[in-house]
């Protein structure tokens, strides 16, 4: 497999040879799928609460009396049929949303993703990605000289000066090999490899 090798332009300069193992699968939906809904649901945190009618402050006084009033029989304002009652069923915050994902699927579903992501020329290699100073007006200057405009940069080295200068692009987000997500992987329009990046990556998914 051949993967673009850009300069500092954008521009391809050359190729750069990477393994089918990793960049050459077939494209597995179903499985990319099943990966990007089980990150999602395992980045939920369970801080959502609701009462039940134990739980709701309200009167246990008795509406009106059982019978002879016409209407239905009633026990206490708390009934999860009343407006302003307690939930049958409420969601509580030791609610468990995780989705079990073993570490031969994620790899593959990875794997899947990069070698769609060259197919459709929508991931490129380079050889370092750095900016001068924590500033974000150079790095977008850099992506706009690049014709970049929503990039994932993975690279081998996040120094100081590039996490402060991309955190406040909002197209944009710079991370290291082991923090390249699937989510991320699919959402940005183009992502950047750099050539150490690259040995890393196939390090971890060989």
């Amino acid at each position: 497999m051949e993967l673009k090798l850009l300069n500092d332009q954008g521009q391809a300069a050359s190729n750069v040879a990477a393994p089918d193992t990793i960049f050459g699968r077939d494209y597995n939906e179903a499985l990319i799928h099943q990966v990007v809904v089980a990150y999602q649901a395992n980045a939920r945190s369970g801080n959502r609460k609701q009462k039940d009618r134990e739980e709701v402050k309200h009167t246990t006084k008795k509406p009106w009396r059982q019978k002879g009033t016409g209407r239905a029989r009633a026990g206490m304002s708390s009934s999860p049929l009343w407006r302003g009652g307690g939930r049958i069923f409420p969601n509580t915050p030791d609610e468990n949303f995780s989705h079990k994902v073993n570490k031969k699927m994620y790899r593959a579903g990875i794997c899947s993703i990069l070698s769609q992501l060259a197919r459709e020329d929508r991931l490129s290699i380079v050889e370092s990605f750095t900016v001068d100073a924590p500033k974000t007006k150079l790095l977008a200057q850099k992506f706009k000289g690049m014709g970049l405009d929503s990039v994932l940069v993975i690279t081998d080295n996040l120094d100081e000066n590039l996490l402060l200068a991309s955190r406040n692009l909002p197209n944009a987000l710079v991370v290291e090999p082991r923090h390249a997500d699937p989510v991320s992987l699919v959402f940005y329009k183009k992502v950047l490899i750099t050539k150490p990046a690259l040995a890393k990556i196939e390090e971890m998914l060989a």
